[in-house]
């Protein structure tokens, strides 16, 4: 059955000529290889999948939808639908030429695929049937499971059909940034949200990545979860020029395919659904072209999904430190891309009360390459036996929209473990205090992380450590205290709701540490990316966590101060009030360190060059267009060495 996100989704859109709800369903469903079907239908199927995946929706997954689409490609080879970009399909709105053409990429499911194509290549740069041995460049990158756009420094693009998309430059002006510190006008990318943020503080509200995606660009007023992400700078526009990459011969590559490939899938915080190849010679490149689909000189490689029916067992409920409480589904021990999987983890019990998740289900288990396995869809439903007390601390649980909270705060062992490991993970200069450690600590009578300050050598001893370990735990507590830590991560730990690192770090940007238990909800809705909302719940937790905050500041942690906004700026420098652009790779700081301290030195900073700049600040590899163009407007432009000879001046 379509969900009610699908639904709404495709009557918003109002795609020309869908299949009817039912039709399109049995199609999904079906088991046949879709080659007696009318070429006319497979194509409405593939519109209609691509614009619920382009929405933050999908239907079916990448191997059906490329397999559906072979077939169309079989049986009617001209279809318009296959030789172009597949479109994203959005509400109306108005659409922008693009500076570019932004293509799609080509795809292949196995090595053979990869090295037939890179025969191509070699027959590409003497035109014929060339000696395959001669070494050919080949760069390999993550290809990124994101919104695809295009940045020309002045304006930010959705791809659209490949010539013309929406302009979206308010994702920007939301907070959107560039990865790696990078400058605005590196062109194409894709909008990305870092997995380990998703998966610690969105997970539980959004399904999947792509929701937050497509919620960036809209016109409508963005969630304030999604406000906090970007906030935090989890949430960035990703250049395809700026990722890590692999580069070398050919053959070399072939020889360790499997090994490069898993590298480079794994390189970057982000979702990944395969890599990305592609030839660098210019040459072969101008001699390939491309298709009105994809560029000849680049193909993705997208591992296999494995599909398994599997039977449930059993749903355990774990209790989280915000006391909610998560359903792991257990499952018949099931091998999937080289890995035996027997527990996946459900979205929360609204799910498994909706979908009839239980002892007994059919399910259907998805995995493709290193994705963690999830069960895709409910086969055979059943009953759902939901839990009616926390399995920590056998409390009674409620119902908090499709989430079932465990409210004993304050003596829920789960919440108070989960709450200590939280602190020591965020405070990152301690080693010793994982999981284990704190479940034995628990289990002696330790309930607050104050109290684990308070321990001695002989304590730990007489809870089960040993001698060695007990010294080094002692040892680490006191480094944990001595070592240099920022405020705002010192604050983050403690684990308040809706103030993450870089809400924290804003916070403390107004108001110091020690004086955050007198503010209200105004005090912080006067601080730009604080709505009322979320002020109030943030003053409210901010309470609920006073006493603990307290005894443990009273430890004296050496704390380093989060520079005022008052304090930031000094408009007695030679910069003061001018407006700056950084570029190139810097020899004395990153380029990220440079522009901050501009900003403290009363400069504006911005992320390309427009009539407005007064300086160009360069580095080395700075391409010699983007020189002539500062020029061409006026601005001056000085290298890093000048730039710091200024300062002294």
């Amino acid at each position: 059955m379509l969900t009610a996100k699908q639904k709404e989704v495709l009557e918003t859109l109002n795609l020309d000529n869908p299949l009817s709800e039912v039709q399109f369903e049995s199609l999904l469903k079906s088991e046949n290889d879709y080659t007696n079907e009318d070429p006319s239908v497979l194509e409405r199927l593939l519109k209609m999948a691509n614009a619920l995946y382009r929405a933050g929706a999908p239907a079916i997954d990448d191997v059906k939808y490329d397999h559906i689409r072979s077939v169309l490609e079989q049986l009617q080879p001209e279809n318009t639908y296959l030789h172009e970009v597949e479109p994203e399909a959005v509400p109306e709105a108005k659409t922008v030429q693009l500076p570019a053409r932004m293509l799609s990429t080509d795809k292949a499911y196995s090595k053979a695929e990869i090295e037939k194509w890179i025969e191509r290549l070699q027959k590409a740069r003497s035109g014929d049937d060339s000696d395959t041995a001669t070494e050919l460049e080949i760069r390999v990158t993550p290809k990124l499971d994101g919104y695809a756009a295009f940045d020309d420094g002045a304006r930010l693009y959705t791809r659209g059909d490949g010539y013309r998309g929406q302009d979206v430059t308010r994702a920007f002006n939301r907070g959107l940034q560039v990865a790696e510190g990078g400058e605005r006008g590196l062109g194409p990318g894709e909008i990305v949200i870092k997995k380990s943020y998703f998966d610690e503080y969105l997970s539980e509200f959004f399904e999947n990545s792509r929701n937050i995606q497509a919620a960036i660009i809209a016109e409508k007023k963005v969630d304030e979860r999604i406000q906090l992400a970007l906030d935090a700078g989890a949430v960035v526009f990703f250049p395809f020029q700026l990722l890590p990459d692999w580069k070398g011969d050919h053959k070399t590559l072939l020889a360790d395919f499997e090994k490069i490939a898993e590298s480079i899938w794994e390189a970057v915080d982000f979702d990944v659904d395969g890599v990305i190849l592609e030839a660098t010679d210019e040459a072969i490149k101008e001699r390939l072209g491309a298709t009105r689909h994809h560029h000849r000189w680049q193909i993705a490689y997208k591992a296999n999904v494995e599909k398994a029916e599997v039977r449930v067992l059993g749903v355990t409920p774990q209790t989280s430190r915000t006391g909610r409480v998560s359903p792991v589904a257990e499952l018949e021990p099931t091998k999937l891309s080289g890995a035996t999987i027997s527990r996946a983890t459900l979205h929360h019990y609204g799910m498994v009360k909706a979908k009839g998740v239980g002892p007994g289900a059919l399910v259907q288990l998805v995995r493709s390459g290193l994705v963690i396995p999830k069960i895709e869809d409910v086969l055979q439903p059943v009953d759902p036996q939901l839990p009616e007390h926390c399995p920590s601390c056998d409390s009674s649980l409620d119902w908090e929209g499709d989430h079932l909270v465990c409210s004993n705060r304050a003596l829920c062992p789960a919440q108070s473990e989960n709450t200590m490991i939280h602190f020591f993970k965020t405070l990152g200069n301690i080693d010793g205090f994982g999981p284990a450690t704190i479940t034995r600590l628990y289990a002696s009578g330790i309930r607050k992380v104050h109290e684990i300050y308070q321990l001695q050598q002989e304590d730990f001893e007489n809870m089960g450590f040993g001698e060695k370990t007990s010294q080094n735990l002692i040892t680490q507590l006191n480094a944990s205290r001595s070592i240099a830590i920022e405020d705002w991560r010192f604050l983050s730990a403690f684990g308040v709701v809706r103030l993450g690192p870089g809400s924290s770090e804003r916070l403390l940007e107004h108001h110091p540490i020690d004086t955050l238990f007198q503010l209200d909800a105004e005090d912080l809705v006067q601080i730009d990316g604080f709505a009322q909302v979320t002020a109030a719940a943030i003053t409210e937790n901010l309470h609920k966590i006073e006493a603990e905050f307290r005894e443990i500041y009273a430890l004296d942690f050496n704390l380093q101060k989060t520079k005022r906004v008052s304090e930031k700026v000094d408009m007695n420098t030679p910069i003061a009030g001018k407006q700056l652009v950084f570029t190139g790779t810097m020899v004395t700081g990153t380029r990220g360190d440079m522009e901050k301290q501009a900003k403290q030195l009363g400069a504006k900073v911005g992320k390309s060059v427009s009539k407005n700049t007064d300086y160009l600040v360069t580095g080395d590899k700075v391409g010699a267009k983007k020189i002539s163009d500062a020029v061409a407007k006026g601005v001056r432009v000085i290298s890093e060495d000048d730039y710091r000879s200024l300062l002294e001046s």
